[in-house]
C-alpha cells in the first residue's frame, strides 16, 4: 500500500471518529464488546473492523481477510461473528450518542417556536428464508429535518405506540390509524405535547362535549366537493375527556374509489366481511388533532400530508443500507446487526448534517480528549513535512 494512500486512509478514519459521542472506546469495555477478548487490542480496531461488515456489506469471511490485508487484525470469521454478537449494546449506546448530538439539536420547527413535528412509524425487518425471525423498528423523525430523533427496536409482539417515545412539551405526535388509539392520545397530551392521527369509525371513540357518541359518518356525508369538515370532539379515557378535533374533506372520485377497493382487498385476504359503513368511510380523509383553530382544518390536513416523509425514511434505511432483510439467524447476532446497521445509518446522516453547516477544514473540531487534539497533531505534523 502506498504511504499517501494509508495517510488518506487514516486521515478518514480521524474524521469518523469525530463523530462518535465522548467515551466510546471505554463503552466497549464496559458493555462487554471487549470483555475477555484477545484478539482486539482496541475498541478503535474492533469498531473499524465491524464497519467493513457493516458499511460495505462484507461477509463476516470477506470482512476477516480485508481486516488482514489492512494492517487492521488478524481474526476469523468465527471469532469476528463472537464480536458482532457481543456488540449490539455497544452499537446502540453509540448510535444514540450519535443521534443525540449531531441529529436531534437540528431544529425541527415549522409553525413557530412551540411547535416540533415528530413523524411515528413502525415497520418489520425479516431474517431470510421461511424460518427466519421478524423484528420491529420503531422510529421517530422531525418534520422539515427528516432526521431521526428516537428509534428501538422490539420483537413483532410489541406493537407500535406512541407511548414507546419520550414527549416534549411543544413536540406535535403524527401517526397513522395505527397510533388512534385513547392510550395513545393521552401519553401524549399528559406530557404536554400535541397529537395528529388518522382515524377510521372504530379506532378512536368520539363523543360529544356532552358525553353522546358523536356521529361521525353523519357529518362525513354533508360534505361536498372541496368542502372541509372541522368538529370538535373529546376523547374519553379514564375518567377524562380529551379535548380535539375532527378534520376531514371528501376524496375526489377515482381517489375514493380506489380507497374502497383496498379496503376490500385488504378484508378479503382475512376473510372478514366489511360493514357497508367502512366501505363508505373510505371516501373520506379524516383526522384527530388535538391542535386549536388557530390551526385552520386545511392547514392540519397540509401537516398531515407530510406523514407519508417516514415511509420514504424506511425504504431509504431498507434501500441504502440494506437494513431490510436482515443476514443473522441467532438472536443475539440479529440484534446487533440492526443495532450496527443503525449506527451506520445515524453516522451518515450526522455527516451529512455536518457537510450542511459547512466547516471550511472539512471536519467539525471537538473538544474532546484524545480524538480531536490527536487529530489536530497528527495533521500539523503532516503538514509541516510537506
Amino acid at each position: 500500500m502506498k504511504k499517501s494512500t494509508w495517510l488518506e486512509r487514516e486521515d478518514d478514519w480521524e474524521v469518523l471518529m469525530t463523530f462518535l459521542p465522548a467515551g466510546w472506546q471505554a463503552k466497549a469495555k464496559e458493555l462487554g464488546a471487549l470483555l475477555r477478548c484477545r484478539v482486539f487490542d482496541s475498541a478503535e480496531n474492533l469498531l473499524r473492523t465491524l464497519l467493513i461488515h457493516l458499511a460495505d456489506g462484507c461477509s463476516l469471511r470477506e470482512t476477516a481477510v480485508r481486516a488482514k490485508y489492512g494492517d487492521i487484525v488478524s481474526v476469523s470469521d468465527v471469532a469476528l461473528l463472537k464480536r458482532l454478537n457481543a456488540s449490539g449494546e455497544w452499537f446502540r449506546w453509540m448510535a444514540v450518542g450519535v443521534m443525540q448530538r449531531w441529529i436531534e439539536k437540528q431544529p425541527g420547527v415549522i409553525f413557530g417556536e412551540s411547535l416540533r413535528i415528530r413523524l411515528i412509524d413502525g415497520s418489520t425487518i425479516q431474517e431470510p428464508g421461511s424460518t427466519g425471525s421478524t423484528w420491529r423498528l420503531h422510529y421517530s423523525i422531525g418534520l422539515p429535518s427528516l432526521r431521526c430523533d428516537e428509534v428501538y427496536v422490539t420483537t413483532p409482539q410489541e406493537g407500535e405506540s406512541f407511548e414507546r417515545f419520550r414527549v416534549q412539551a411543544g413536540d406535535l405526535f403524527i401517526g397513522d390509524r395505527n397510533f388512534g388509539r385513547r392510550a395513545d392520545v393521552k401519553h401524549v397530551v399528559k406530557s404536554g405535547g400535541q397529537v395528529l392521527v388518522r382515524i377510521n369509525l372504530a379506532n378512536l371513540p368520539l363523543t360529544n362535549k356532552d358525553g353522546k357518541r358523536f356521529p361521525l359518518l353523519n357529518r362525513l356525508r354533508a360534505l361536498t366537493r372541496t368542502r372541509l369538515g372541522d368538529w370538535d370532539v373529546w376523547v374519553p379515557y379514564e375518567n377524562t375527556q380529551v379535548p380535539g378535533r375532527v378534520c376531514a374533506l371528501k376524496k375526489s372520485k377515482e381517489a375514493a374509489e380506489k380507497a374502497q377497493r383496498k379496503v376490500l382487498q385488504e378484508n378479503g385476504k382475512k376473510g372478514a366481511k366489511v360493514r357497508p359503513e367502512t366501505i363508505e368511510a373510505a371516501a373520506y380523509t379524516f383526522v384527530f388533532t388535538t391542535l386549536d383553530r388557530s390551526f385552520p382544518p386545511a392547514t392540519v390536513l397540509e401537516i398531515y400530508r407530510g406523514r407519508w416523509q417516514i415511509e420514504l425514511a424506511f425504504k431509504r434505511l431498507k434501500s441504502i443500507i440494506a437494513l431490510g432483510h436482515l443476514r443473522k439467524t441467532d438472536l443475539e447476532g440479529a440484534k446487533a446487526w440492526l443495532h450496527g446497521k443503525l449506527l451506520v445509518a445515524f453516522l451518515i446522516e450526522a455527516m451529512i448534517t455536518a457537510g450542511e453547516l459547512f466547516f471550511p477544514w472539512g471536519y467539525p473540531i471537538v473538544q474532546e480528549p484524545p480524538t480531536a487534539p490527536l487529530y489536530l497533531e497528527k495533521n500539523i505534523a503532516h503538514a509541516s513535512s510537506l
